[in-house]
């Protein structure tokens, strides 16, 4: 189930790409196609990452016995996505800092690297909005829709009474 939602969330940063693609007008190439499967690579890893931090914040309330309601899973859910922000910003900001020689340049060989580039700096961007939205957006429907209602809904082993002993 991580996979897919990893795989599921992977193609939000392809859109910034695309629209940043568009407004510098490049055409898809083969350099473009090398940005775009870094860009991919980049953001199923930082995925990845999201959910183990939702999984931690997860097991957390589970273990404290924190998770009664939507808005409890909801609660722990916004408690692992903002541990995750800082080294989400950090990533896009190096990869931001990163790049902009490359765009910014004007020798020989930089109009390839232009475009291998482009779609980074585009879907990183993308990436780090819509990954903060997305990510625990399905990680809630999952955890609500399959794995809470399904343990409450599963019969609770009854607990027997002890007789009561009698004082005579």
């Amino acid at each position: 189930v991580k996979t897919a939602i990893v795989l599921l969330a992977v193609p939000f940063s392809a859109v910034g790409a695309i629209w940043y693609l568009y407004l510098l007008d490049y055409n898809m190439s083969i350099a473009v196609w090398v940005g775009l499967i870094a860009l991919l690579g980049v953001d199923a890893q930082t995925g990845v990452f999201m959910l183990l931090y939702l999984d931690l914040s997860y097991e957390k309330a589970s273990r404290e016995g924190r998770l009664r309601t939507l808005a409890d899973l909801q609660a722990a859910i916004v408690e692992g996505a903002a541990k995750r922000l800082r080294p989400k910003f950090m990533t896009m900001a190096t990869t931001f800092v990163g790049f902009i020689p490359i765009m910014w340049a004007t020798g020989t060989g930089s109009d390839v690297w232009k475009r291998i580039a482009a779609p980074m700096v585009g879907g990183i961007f993308t990436s780090f909005v819509l990954g903060l939205v997305v990510y625990p957006a399905i990680y809630e429907i999952w955890k609500w829709h399959f794995a809470m209602r399904r343990a409450r809904a599963e019969p609770q082993p009854a607990v027997l009474a002890a007789p009561a002993s009698r004082m005579n």
